[in-house]
């Protein structure tokens, strides 16, 4: 079946009720593609701003203030101390951000956790310089290039740390310009695009030269954790349809499997994927990588904030305690529980997913 053949159409687009964009933005190329994609999109709630400065966006704090902030998108330019790559393990060697924020609703967000300030979109608008710089990172990383384990993945750069790139390529076109790039440019060694997505907009992905060096991932997880919990995303069988799609456009592929929790019926819900997620990937060049639960003080009180109602189980008597390097907190699985998960799941994905490389588990 060709790839034209299982272009999906996708599920939801996301369309922010205000775009915020900075004067730097506006005058870097892509904030100028930006705003082309904006304006072809109908989105007239555009603010070009005098300065570099965002507006006030905290509001009260109340529901009314969280639900702006998520439905505002702002085109910035980072400071340049951000553009310095930190590795991002057990991912990749180096983290380069495309954005940061994310429209979707997932109860059990991360980034709830990581990223400061009102819960925003911010889009970058310096990717161009961002993508020439790239070449001096080439084989200076330590996670994949390098290594025994990953090394035939060269140097790999992760673009879906704080935001889900997919979620917003509609608007910005960021991650199609990213995947060129790599696919065409004159690299110095082996390198590998990363990014993953709970969305299903993929058509505009499928005909890009990117030459086998992106790895397009798909997080996806149980039916009761994705129609609980994930909301204002592609439902997972249409995450599976673009899996599918990308796979027969020749794209290297892989599958987060995240976060994984031990709902009711759990080994049955998660076979079900695993058997979906086979159907989607047959010969495909496939990676997996699993990741349980867990979430800190500072996540659950910020998500409990921004989601009153939610049942995702954060109850800390019913966890183990990790301490950082440096004392931070993490309340994961205890120690029996995940044991009898990480059994299973290196099993089951063994046993169903037999081309795959299971790339780790944490």
């Amino acid at each position: 079946m060709t790839a034209a053949a299982l272009d999906p159409a996708p599920t939801r687009l996301w369309t922010p009720k205000r775009v915020l964009v900075t004067r730097s933005a506006a005058e870097r190329p892509h904030g100028q593609r930006i705003l082309a994609r904006l304006e072809a999109a109908g989105i007239d709630r555009v603010e070009l701003l005098t300065g570099d400065r965002l507006p006030n966006l905290r509001g009260d704090g109340d529901r009314a203030a969280f639900m702006a902030a998520k439905d505002t998108m702002a085109v910035v330019v980072p400071a340049p101390s951000q553009r310095e790559l930190q590795p991002i393990p057990p991912s990749a060697d180096w983290r380069v951000d495309l954005a940061q924020g994310c429209p979707a609703h997932c109860q059990y967000c991360y980034l709830a956790g990581s990223l400061s300030g009102p819960p925003i979109t911010r889009v970058f608008a310096d990717l161009d310089e961002v993508l020439h710089d790239l070449d001096r990172w080439v084989g200076r990383g330590t996670i994949t290039s390098g290594t025994l384990a990953r090394g035939g993945e060269g140097t790999t750069f992760e673009a879906s740390c704080y935001t889900d790139p997919l979620a917003i390529e509609h608007l910005t076109g960021g991650l199609a310009t990213a995947i060129t790039h790599f696919g065409t440019h004159d690299w110095a060694g082996p390198v590998q695009l990363r990014a993953t997505t709970k969305f299903d907009d993929v058509a505009g992905l499928l005909g890009l030269p990117h030459g086998g060096r992106t790895r397009l991932r798909f997080s996806v997880n149980a039916t009761s954790v994705d129609r609980r919990f994930e909301g204002a995303t592609s439902s997972v069988p249409a995450r599976l349809g673009a899996l599918a799609a990308v796979a027969a456009a020749g794209y290297p592929v892989g599958v987060t499997i995240a976060p994984i929790m031990p709902v009711e019926s759990w080994r049955e819900e998660y076979a079900d994927l695993l058997d979906g997620i086979a159907a989607a990937t047959a010969g495909a060049d496939l990676t997996v990588e699993l990741i349980t639960h867990r979430f800190t003080p500072g996540s659950k009180a910020t998500l409990t904030d921004w989601y009153p109602r939610t049942r995702v189980d954060m109850d800390e008597s019913r966890r183990t305690t990790k301490r950082g390097r440096f004392g931070s907190v993490k309340h994961v699985y205890p120690k029996d529980t995940m044991a009898e998960l990480r059994t299973w799941f290196e099993a089951a994905v063994a046993e169903r997913l037999t081309q795959a490389r299971l790339l780790y588990w944490t």
